[in-house]
């Protein structure tokens, strides 16, 4: 009566516990590529980032992630005081600030 399932079975799993030192060495090489090609760069840019947040000054032009761009006014623990307009200010998270516009302001007039 279990028979027939339980043969099924033993041949599937007896199968599937035999690897291959190719399939291994592909794997390895998958992983590989994976890292240096995606989750390397991914990490880099998370730190550059990070790091310009913890830098970021008074007086410095800035751009949001939402394209406003601005002069940092006043710089809190979590967020930022950006005056877009003469005697226009937002508030904006530390984490929306995206890009440094002062270093390529210079960069476009040398």
């Amino acid at each position: 009566m279990f028979s027939a399932p339980l043969s099924i079975l033993l041949t599937t799993a007896s199968g599937a516990g035999g690897g291959n030192p190719g399939s291994l060495l592909f794997l390895g090489v998958f992983v590989f590529i994976l890292y240096f090609f995606m989750i390397r760069p991914q990490a880099k840019k998370a730190k550059e980032q990070r790091n310009f947040t913890e830098s970021m000054e008074k007086g410095q032009r800035v751009i949001t992630s939402g394209g406003i761009h601005g002069r940092i006014v006043q710089v809190d623990e979590r967020s930022v005081l950006l005056e877009v307009d003469k005697g226009f200010k937002i508030r904006v998270e530390k984490g929306m600030i995206s890009a440094d516009f002062s270093q390529t302001t210079t960069e476009e007039k040398s």
